[in-house]
């Protein structure tokens, strides 16, 4: 059995960053689902391991790690993933890319916040789904701007998958899910089919973590 042990969830987009980087890292490990839906988040068990009651979690190298684009930030480091460019100007411009997604449109619409604005509509017609292409469409249209800015090369930043390309996958999952339409979005796309092709984004995917009916 692995030393490294993920605390995750199948949809959550922060653990899917998380597989990807494992996968890319050729590290093994040990999947252990908490399942939001069901509140495990909030147990004492999960509370121990992350006071915030977040996934995921990740257990490597003797240390229990939290926050995905922190552990992201450590997997780079000490496996030399080469998420980000050296350069620091390029760096900064690469990290903000990233950071469109995992820090603007990621956390308006967490399933937890999007739930709370539920109930607050009083259960208007349409939402959660209407709040969340209300953030994710336009949030994706930036994005594809930004990328105006780099060659596709496949992917975002370059020839090798990136810290973009981690953040971008998972909420184009969630685009999906909640029907918010990115087809005109030419340059995104493209990134779209070099990732899905990729060995470390397929096994990472939702649909390869999902439990199964018993």
């Amino acid at each position: 059995m692995s030393n490294t042990i993920l605390f995750d969830y199948w949809r959550s987009s922060a653990s899917y960053r998380l597989r990807i980087a494992l996968h890319l890292a050729g590290i093994e490990y040990q999947a252990i689902s908490v399942d939001l839906v069901k509140g495990e988040h909030k147990t004492p068990e999960h509370l121990e391991r992350n006071p915030q009651g977040f996934v995921p979690v990740l257990e490597i190298d003797g240390l229990r790690l939290t926050q995905s684009l922190a552990i992201l930030d450590y997997l780079d480091l000490t496996r030399e993933l080469c998420l980000l460019p050296k350069d620091p100007a390029a760096r900064a411009q690469a990290q903000a890319l990233a950071h469109a997604i995992a820090v603007d449109i990621h956390p308006v619409c967490n399933l937890q916040v999007a739930k709370f604005a539920t109930a607050l509509s009083g259960g208007a017609d349409g939402m959660p789904g209407d709040w969340m292409v209300h953030f994710i469409r336009p949030g994706l249209q930036a994005f594809e701007t930004l990328l105006g800015a780099y060659d596709q090369a496949p992917f975002c930043t370059g020839d090798t998958p990136g810290l973009a390309d981690i953040c971008l996958m998972p909420q184009l999952y969630n685009a999906r899910r909640w029907g918010a339409d990115f087809a005109d979005m030419p340059r995104l796309s493209g990134v779209e089919i070099a990732c899905t092709a990729h060995p470390a984004f397929a096994a990472a995917h939702p649909d390869q973590w999902a439990p199964t009916e018993k």
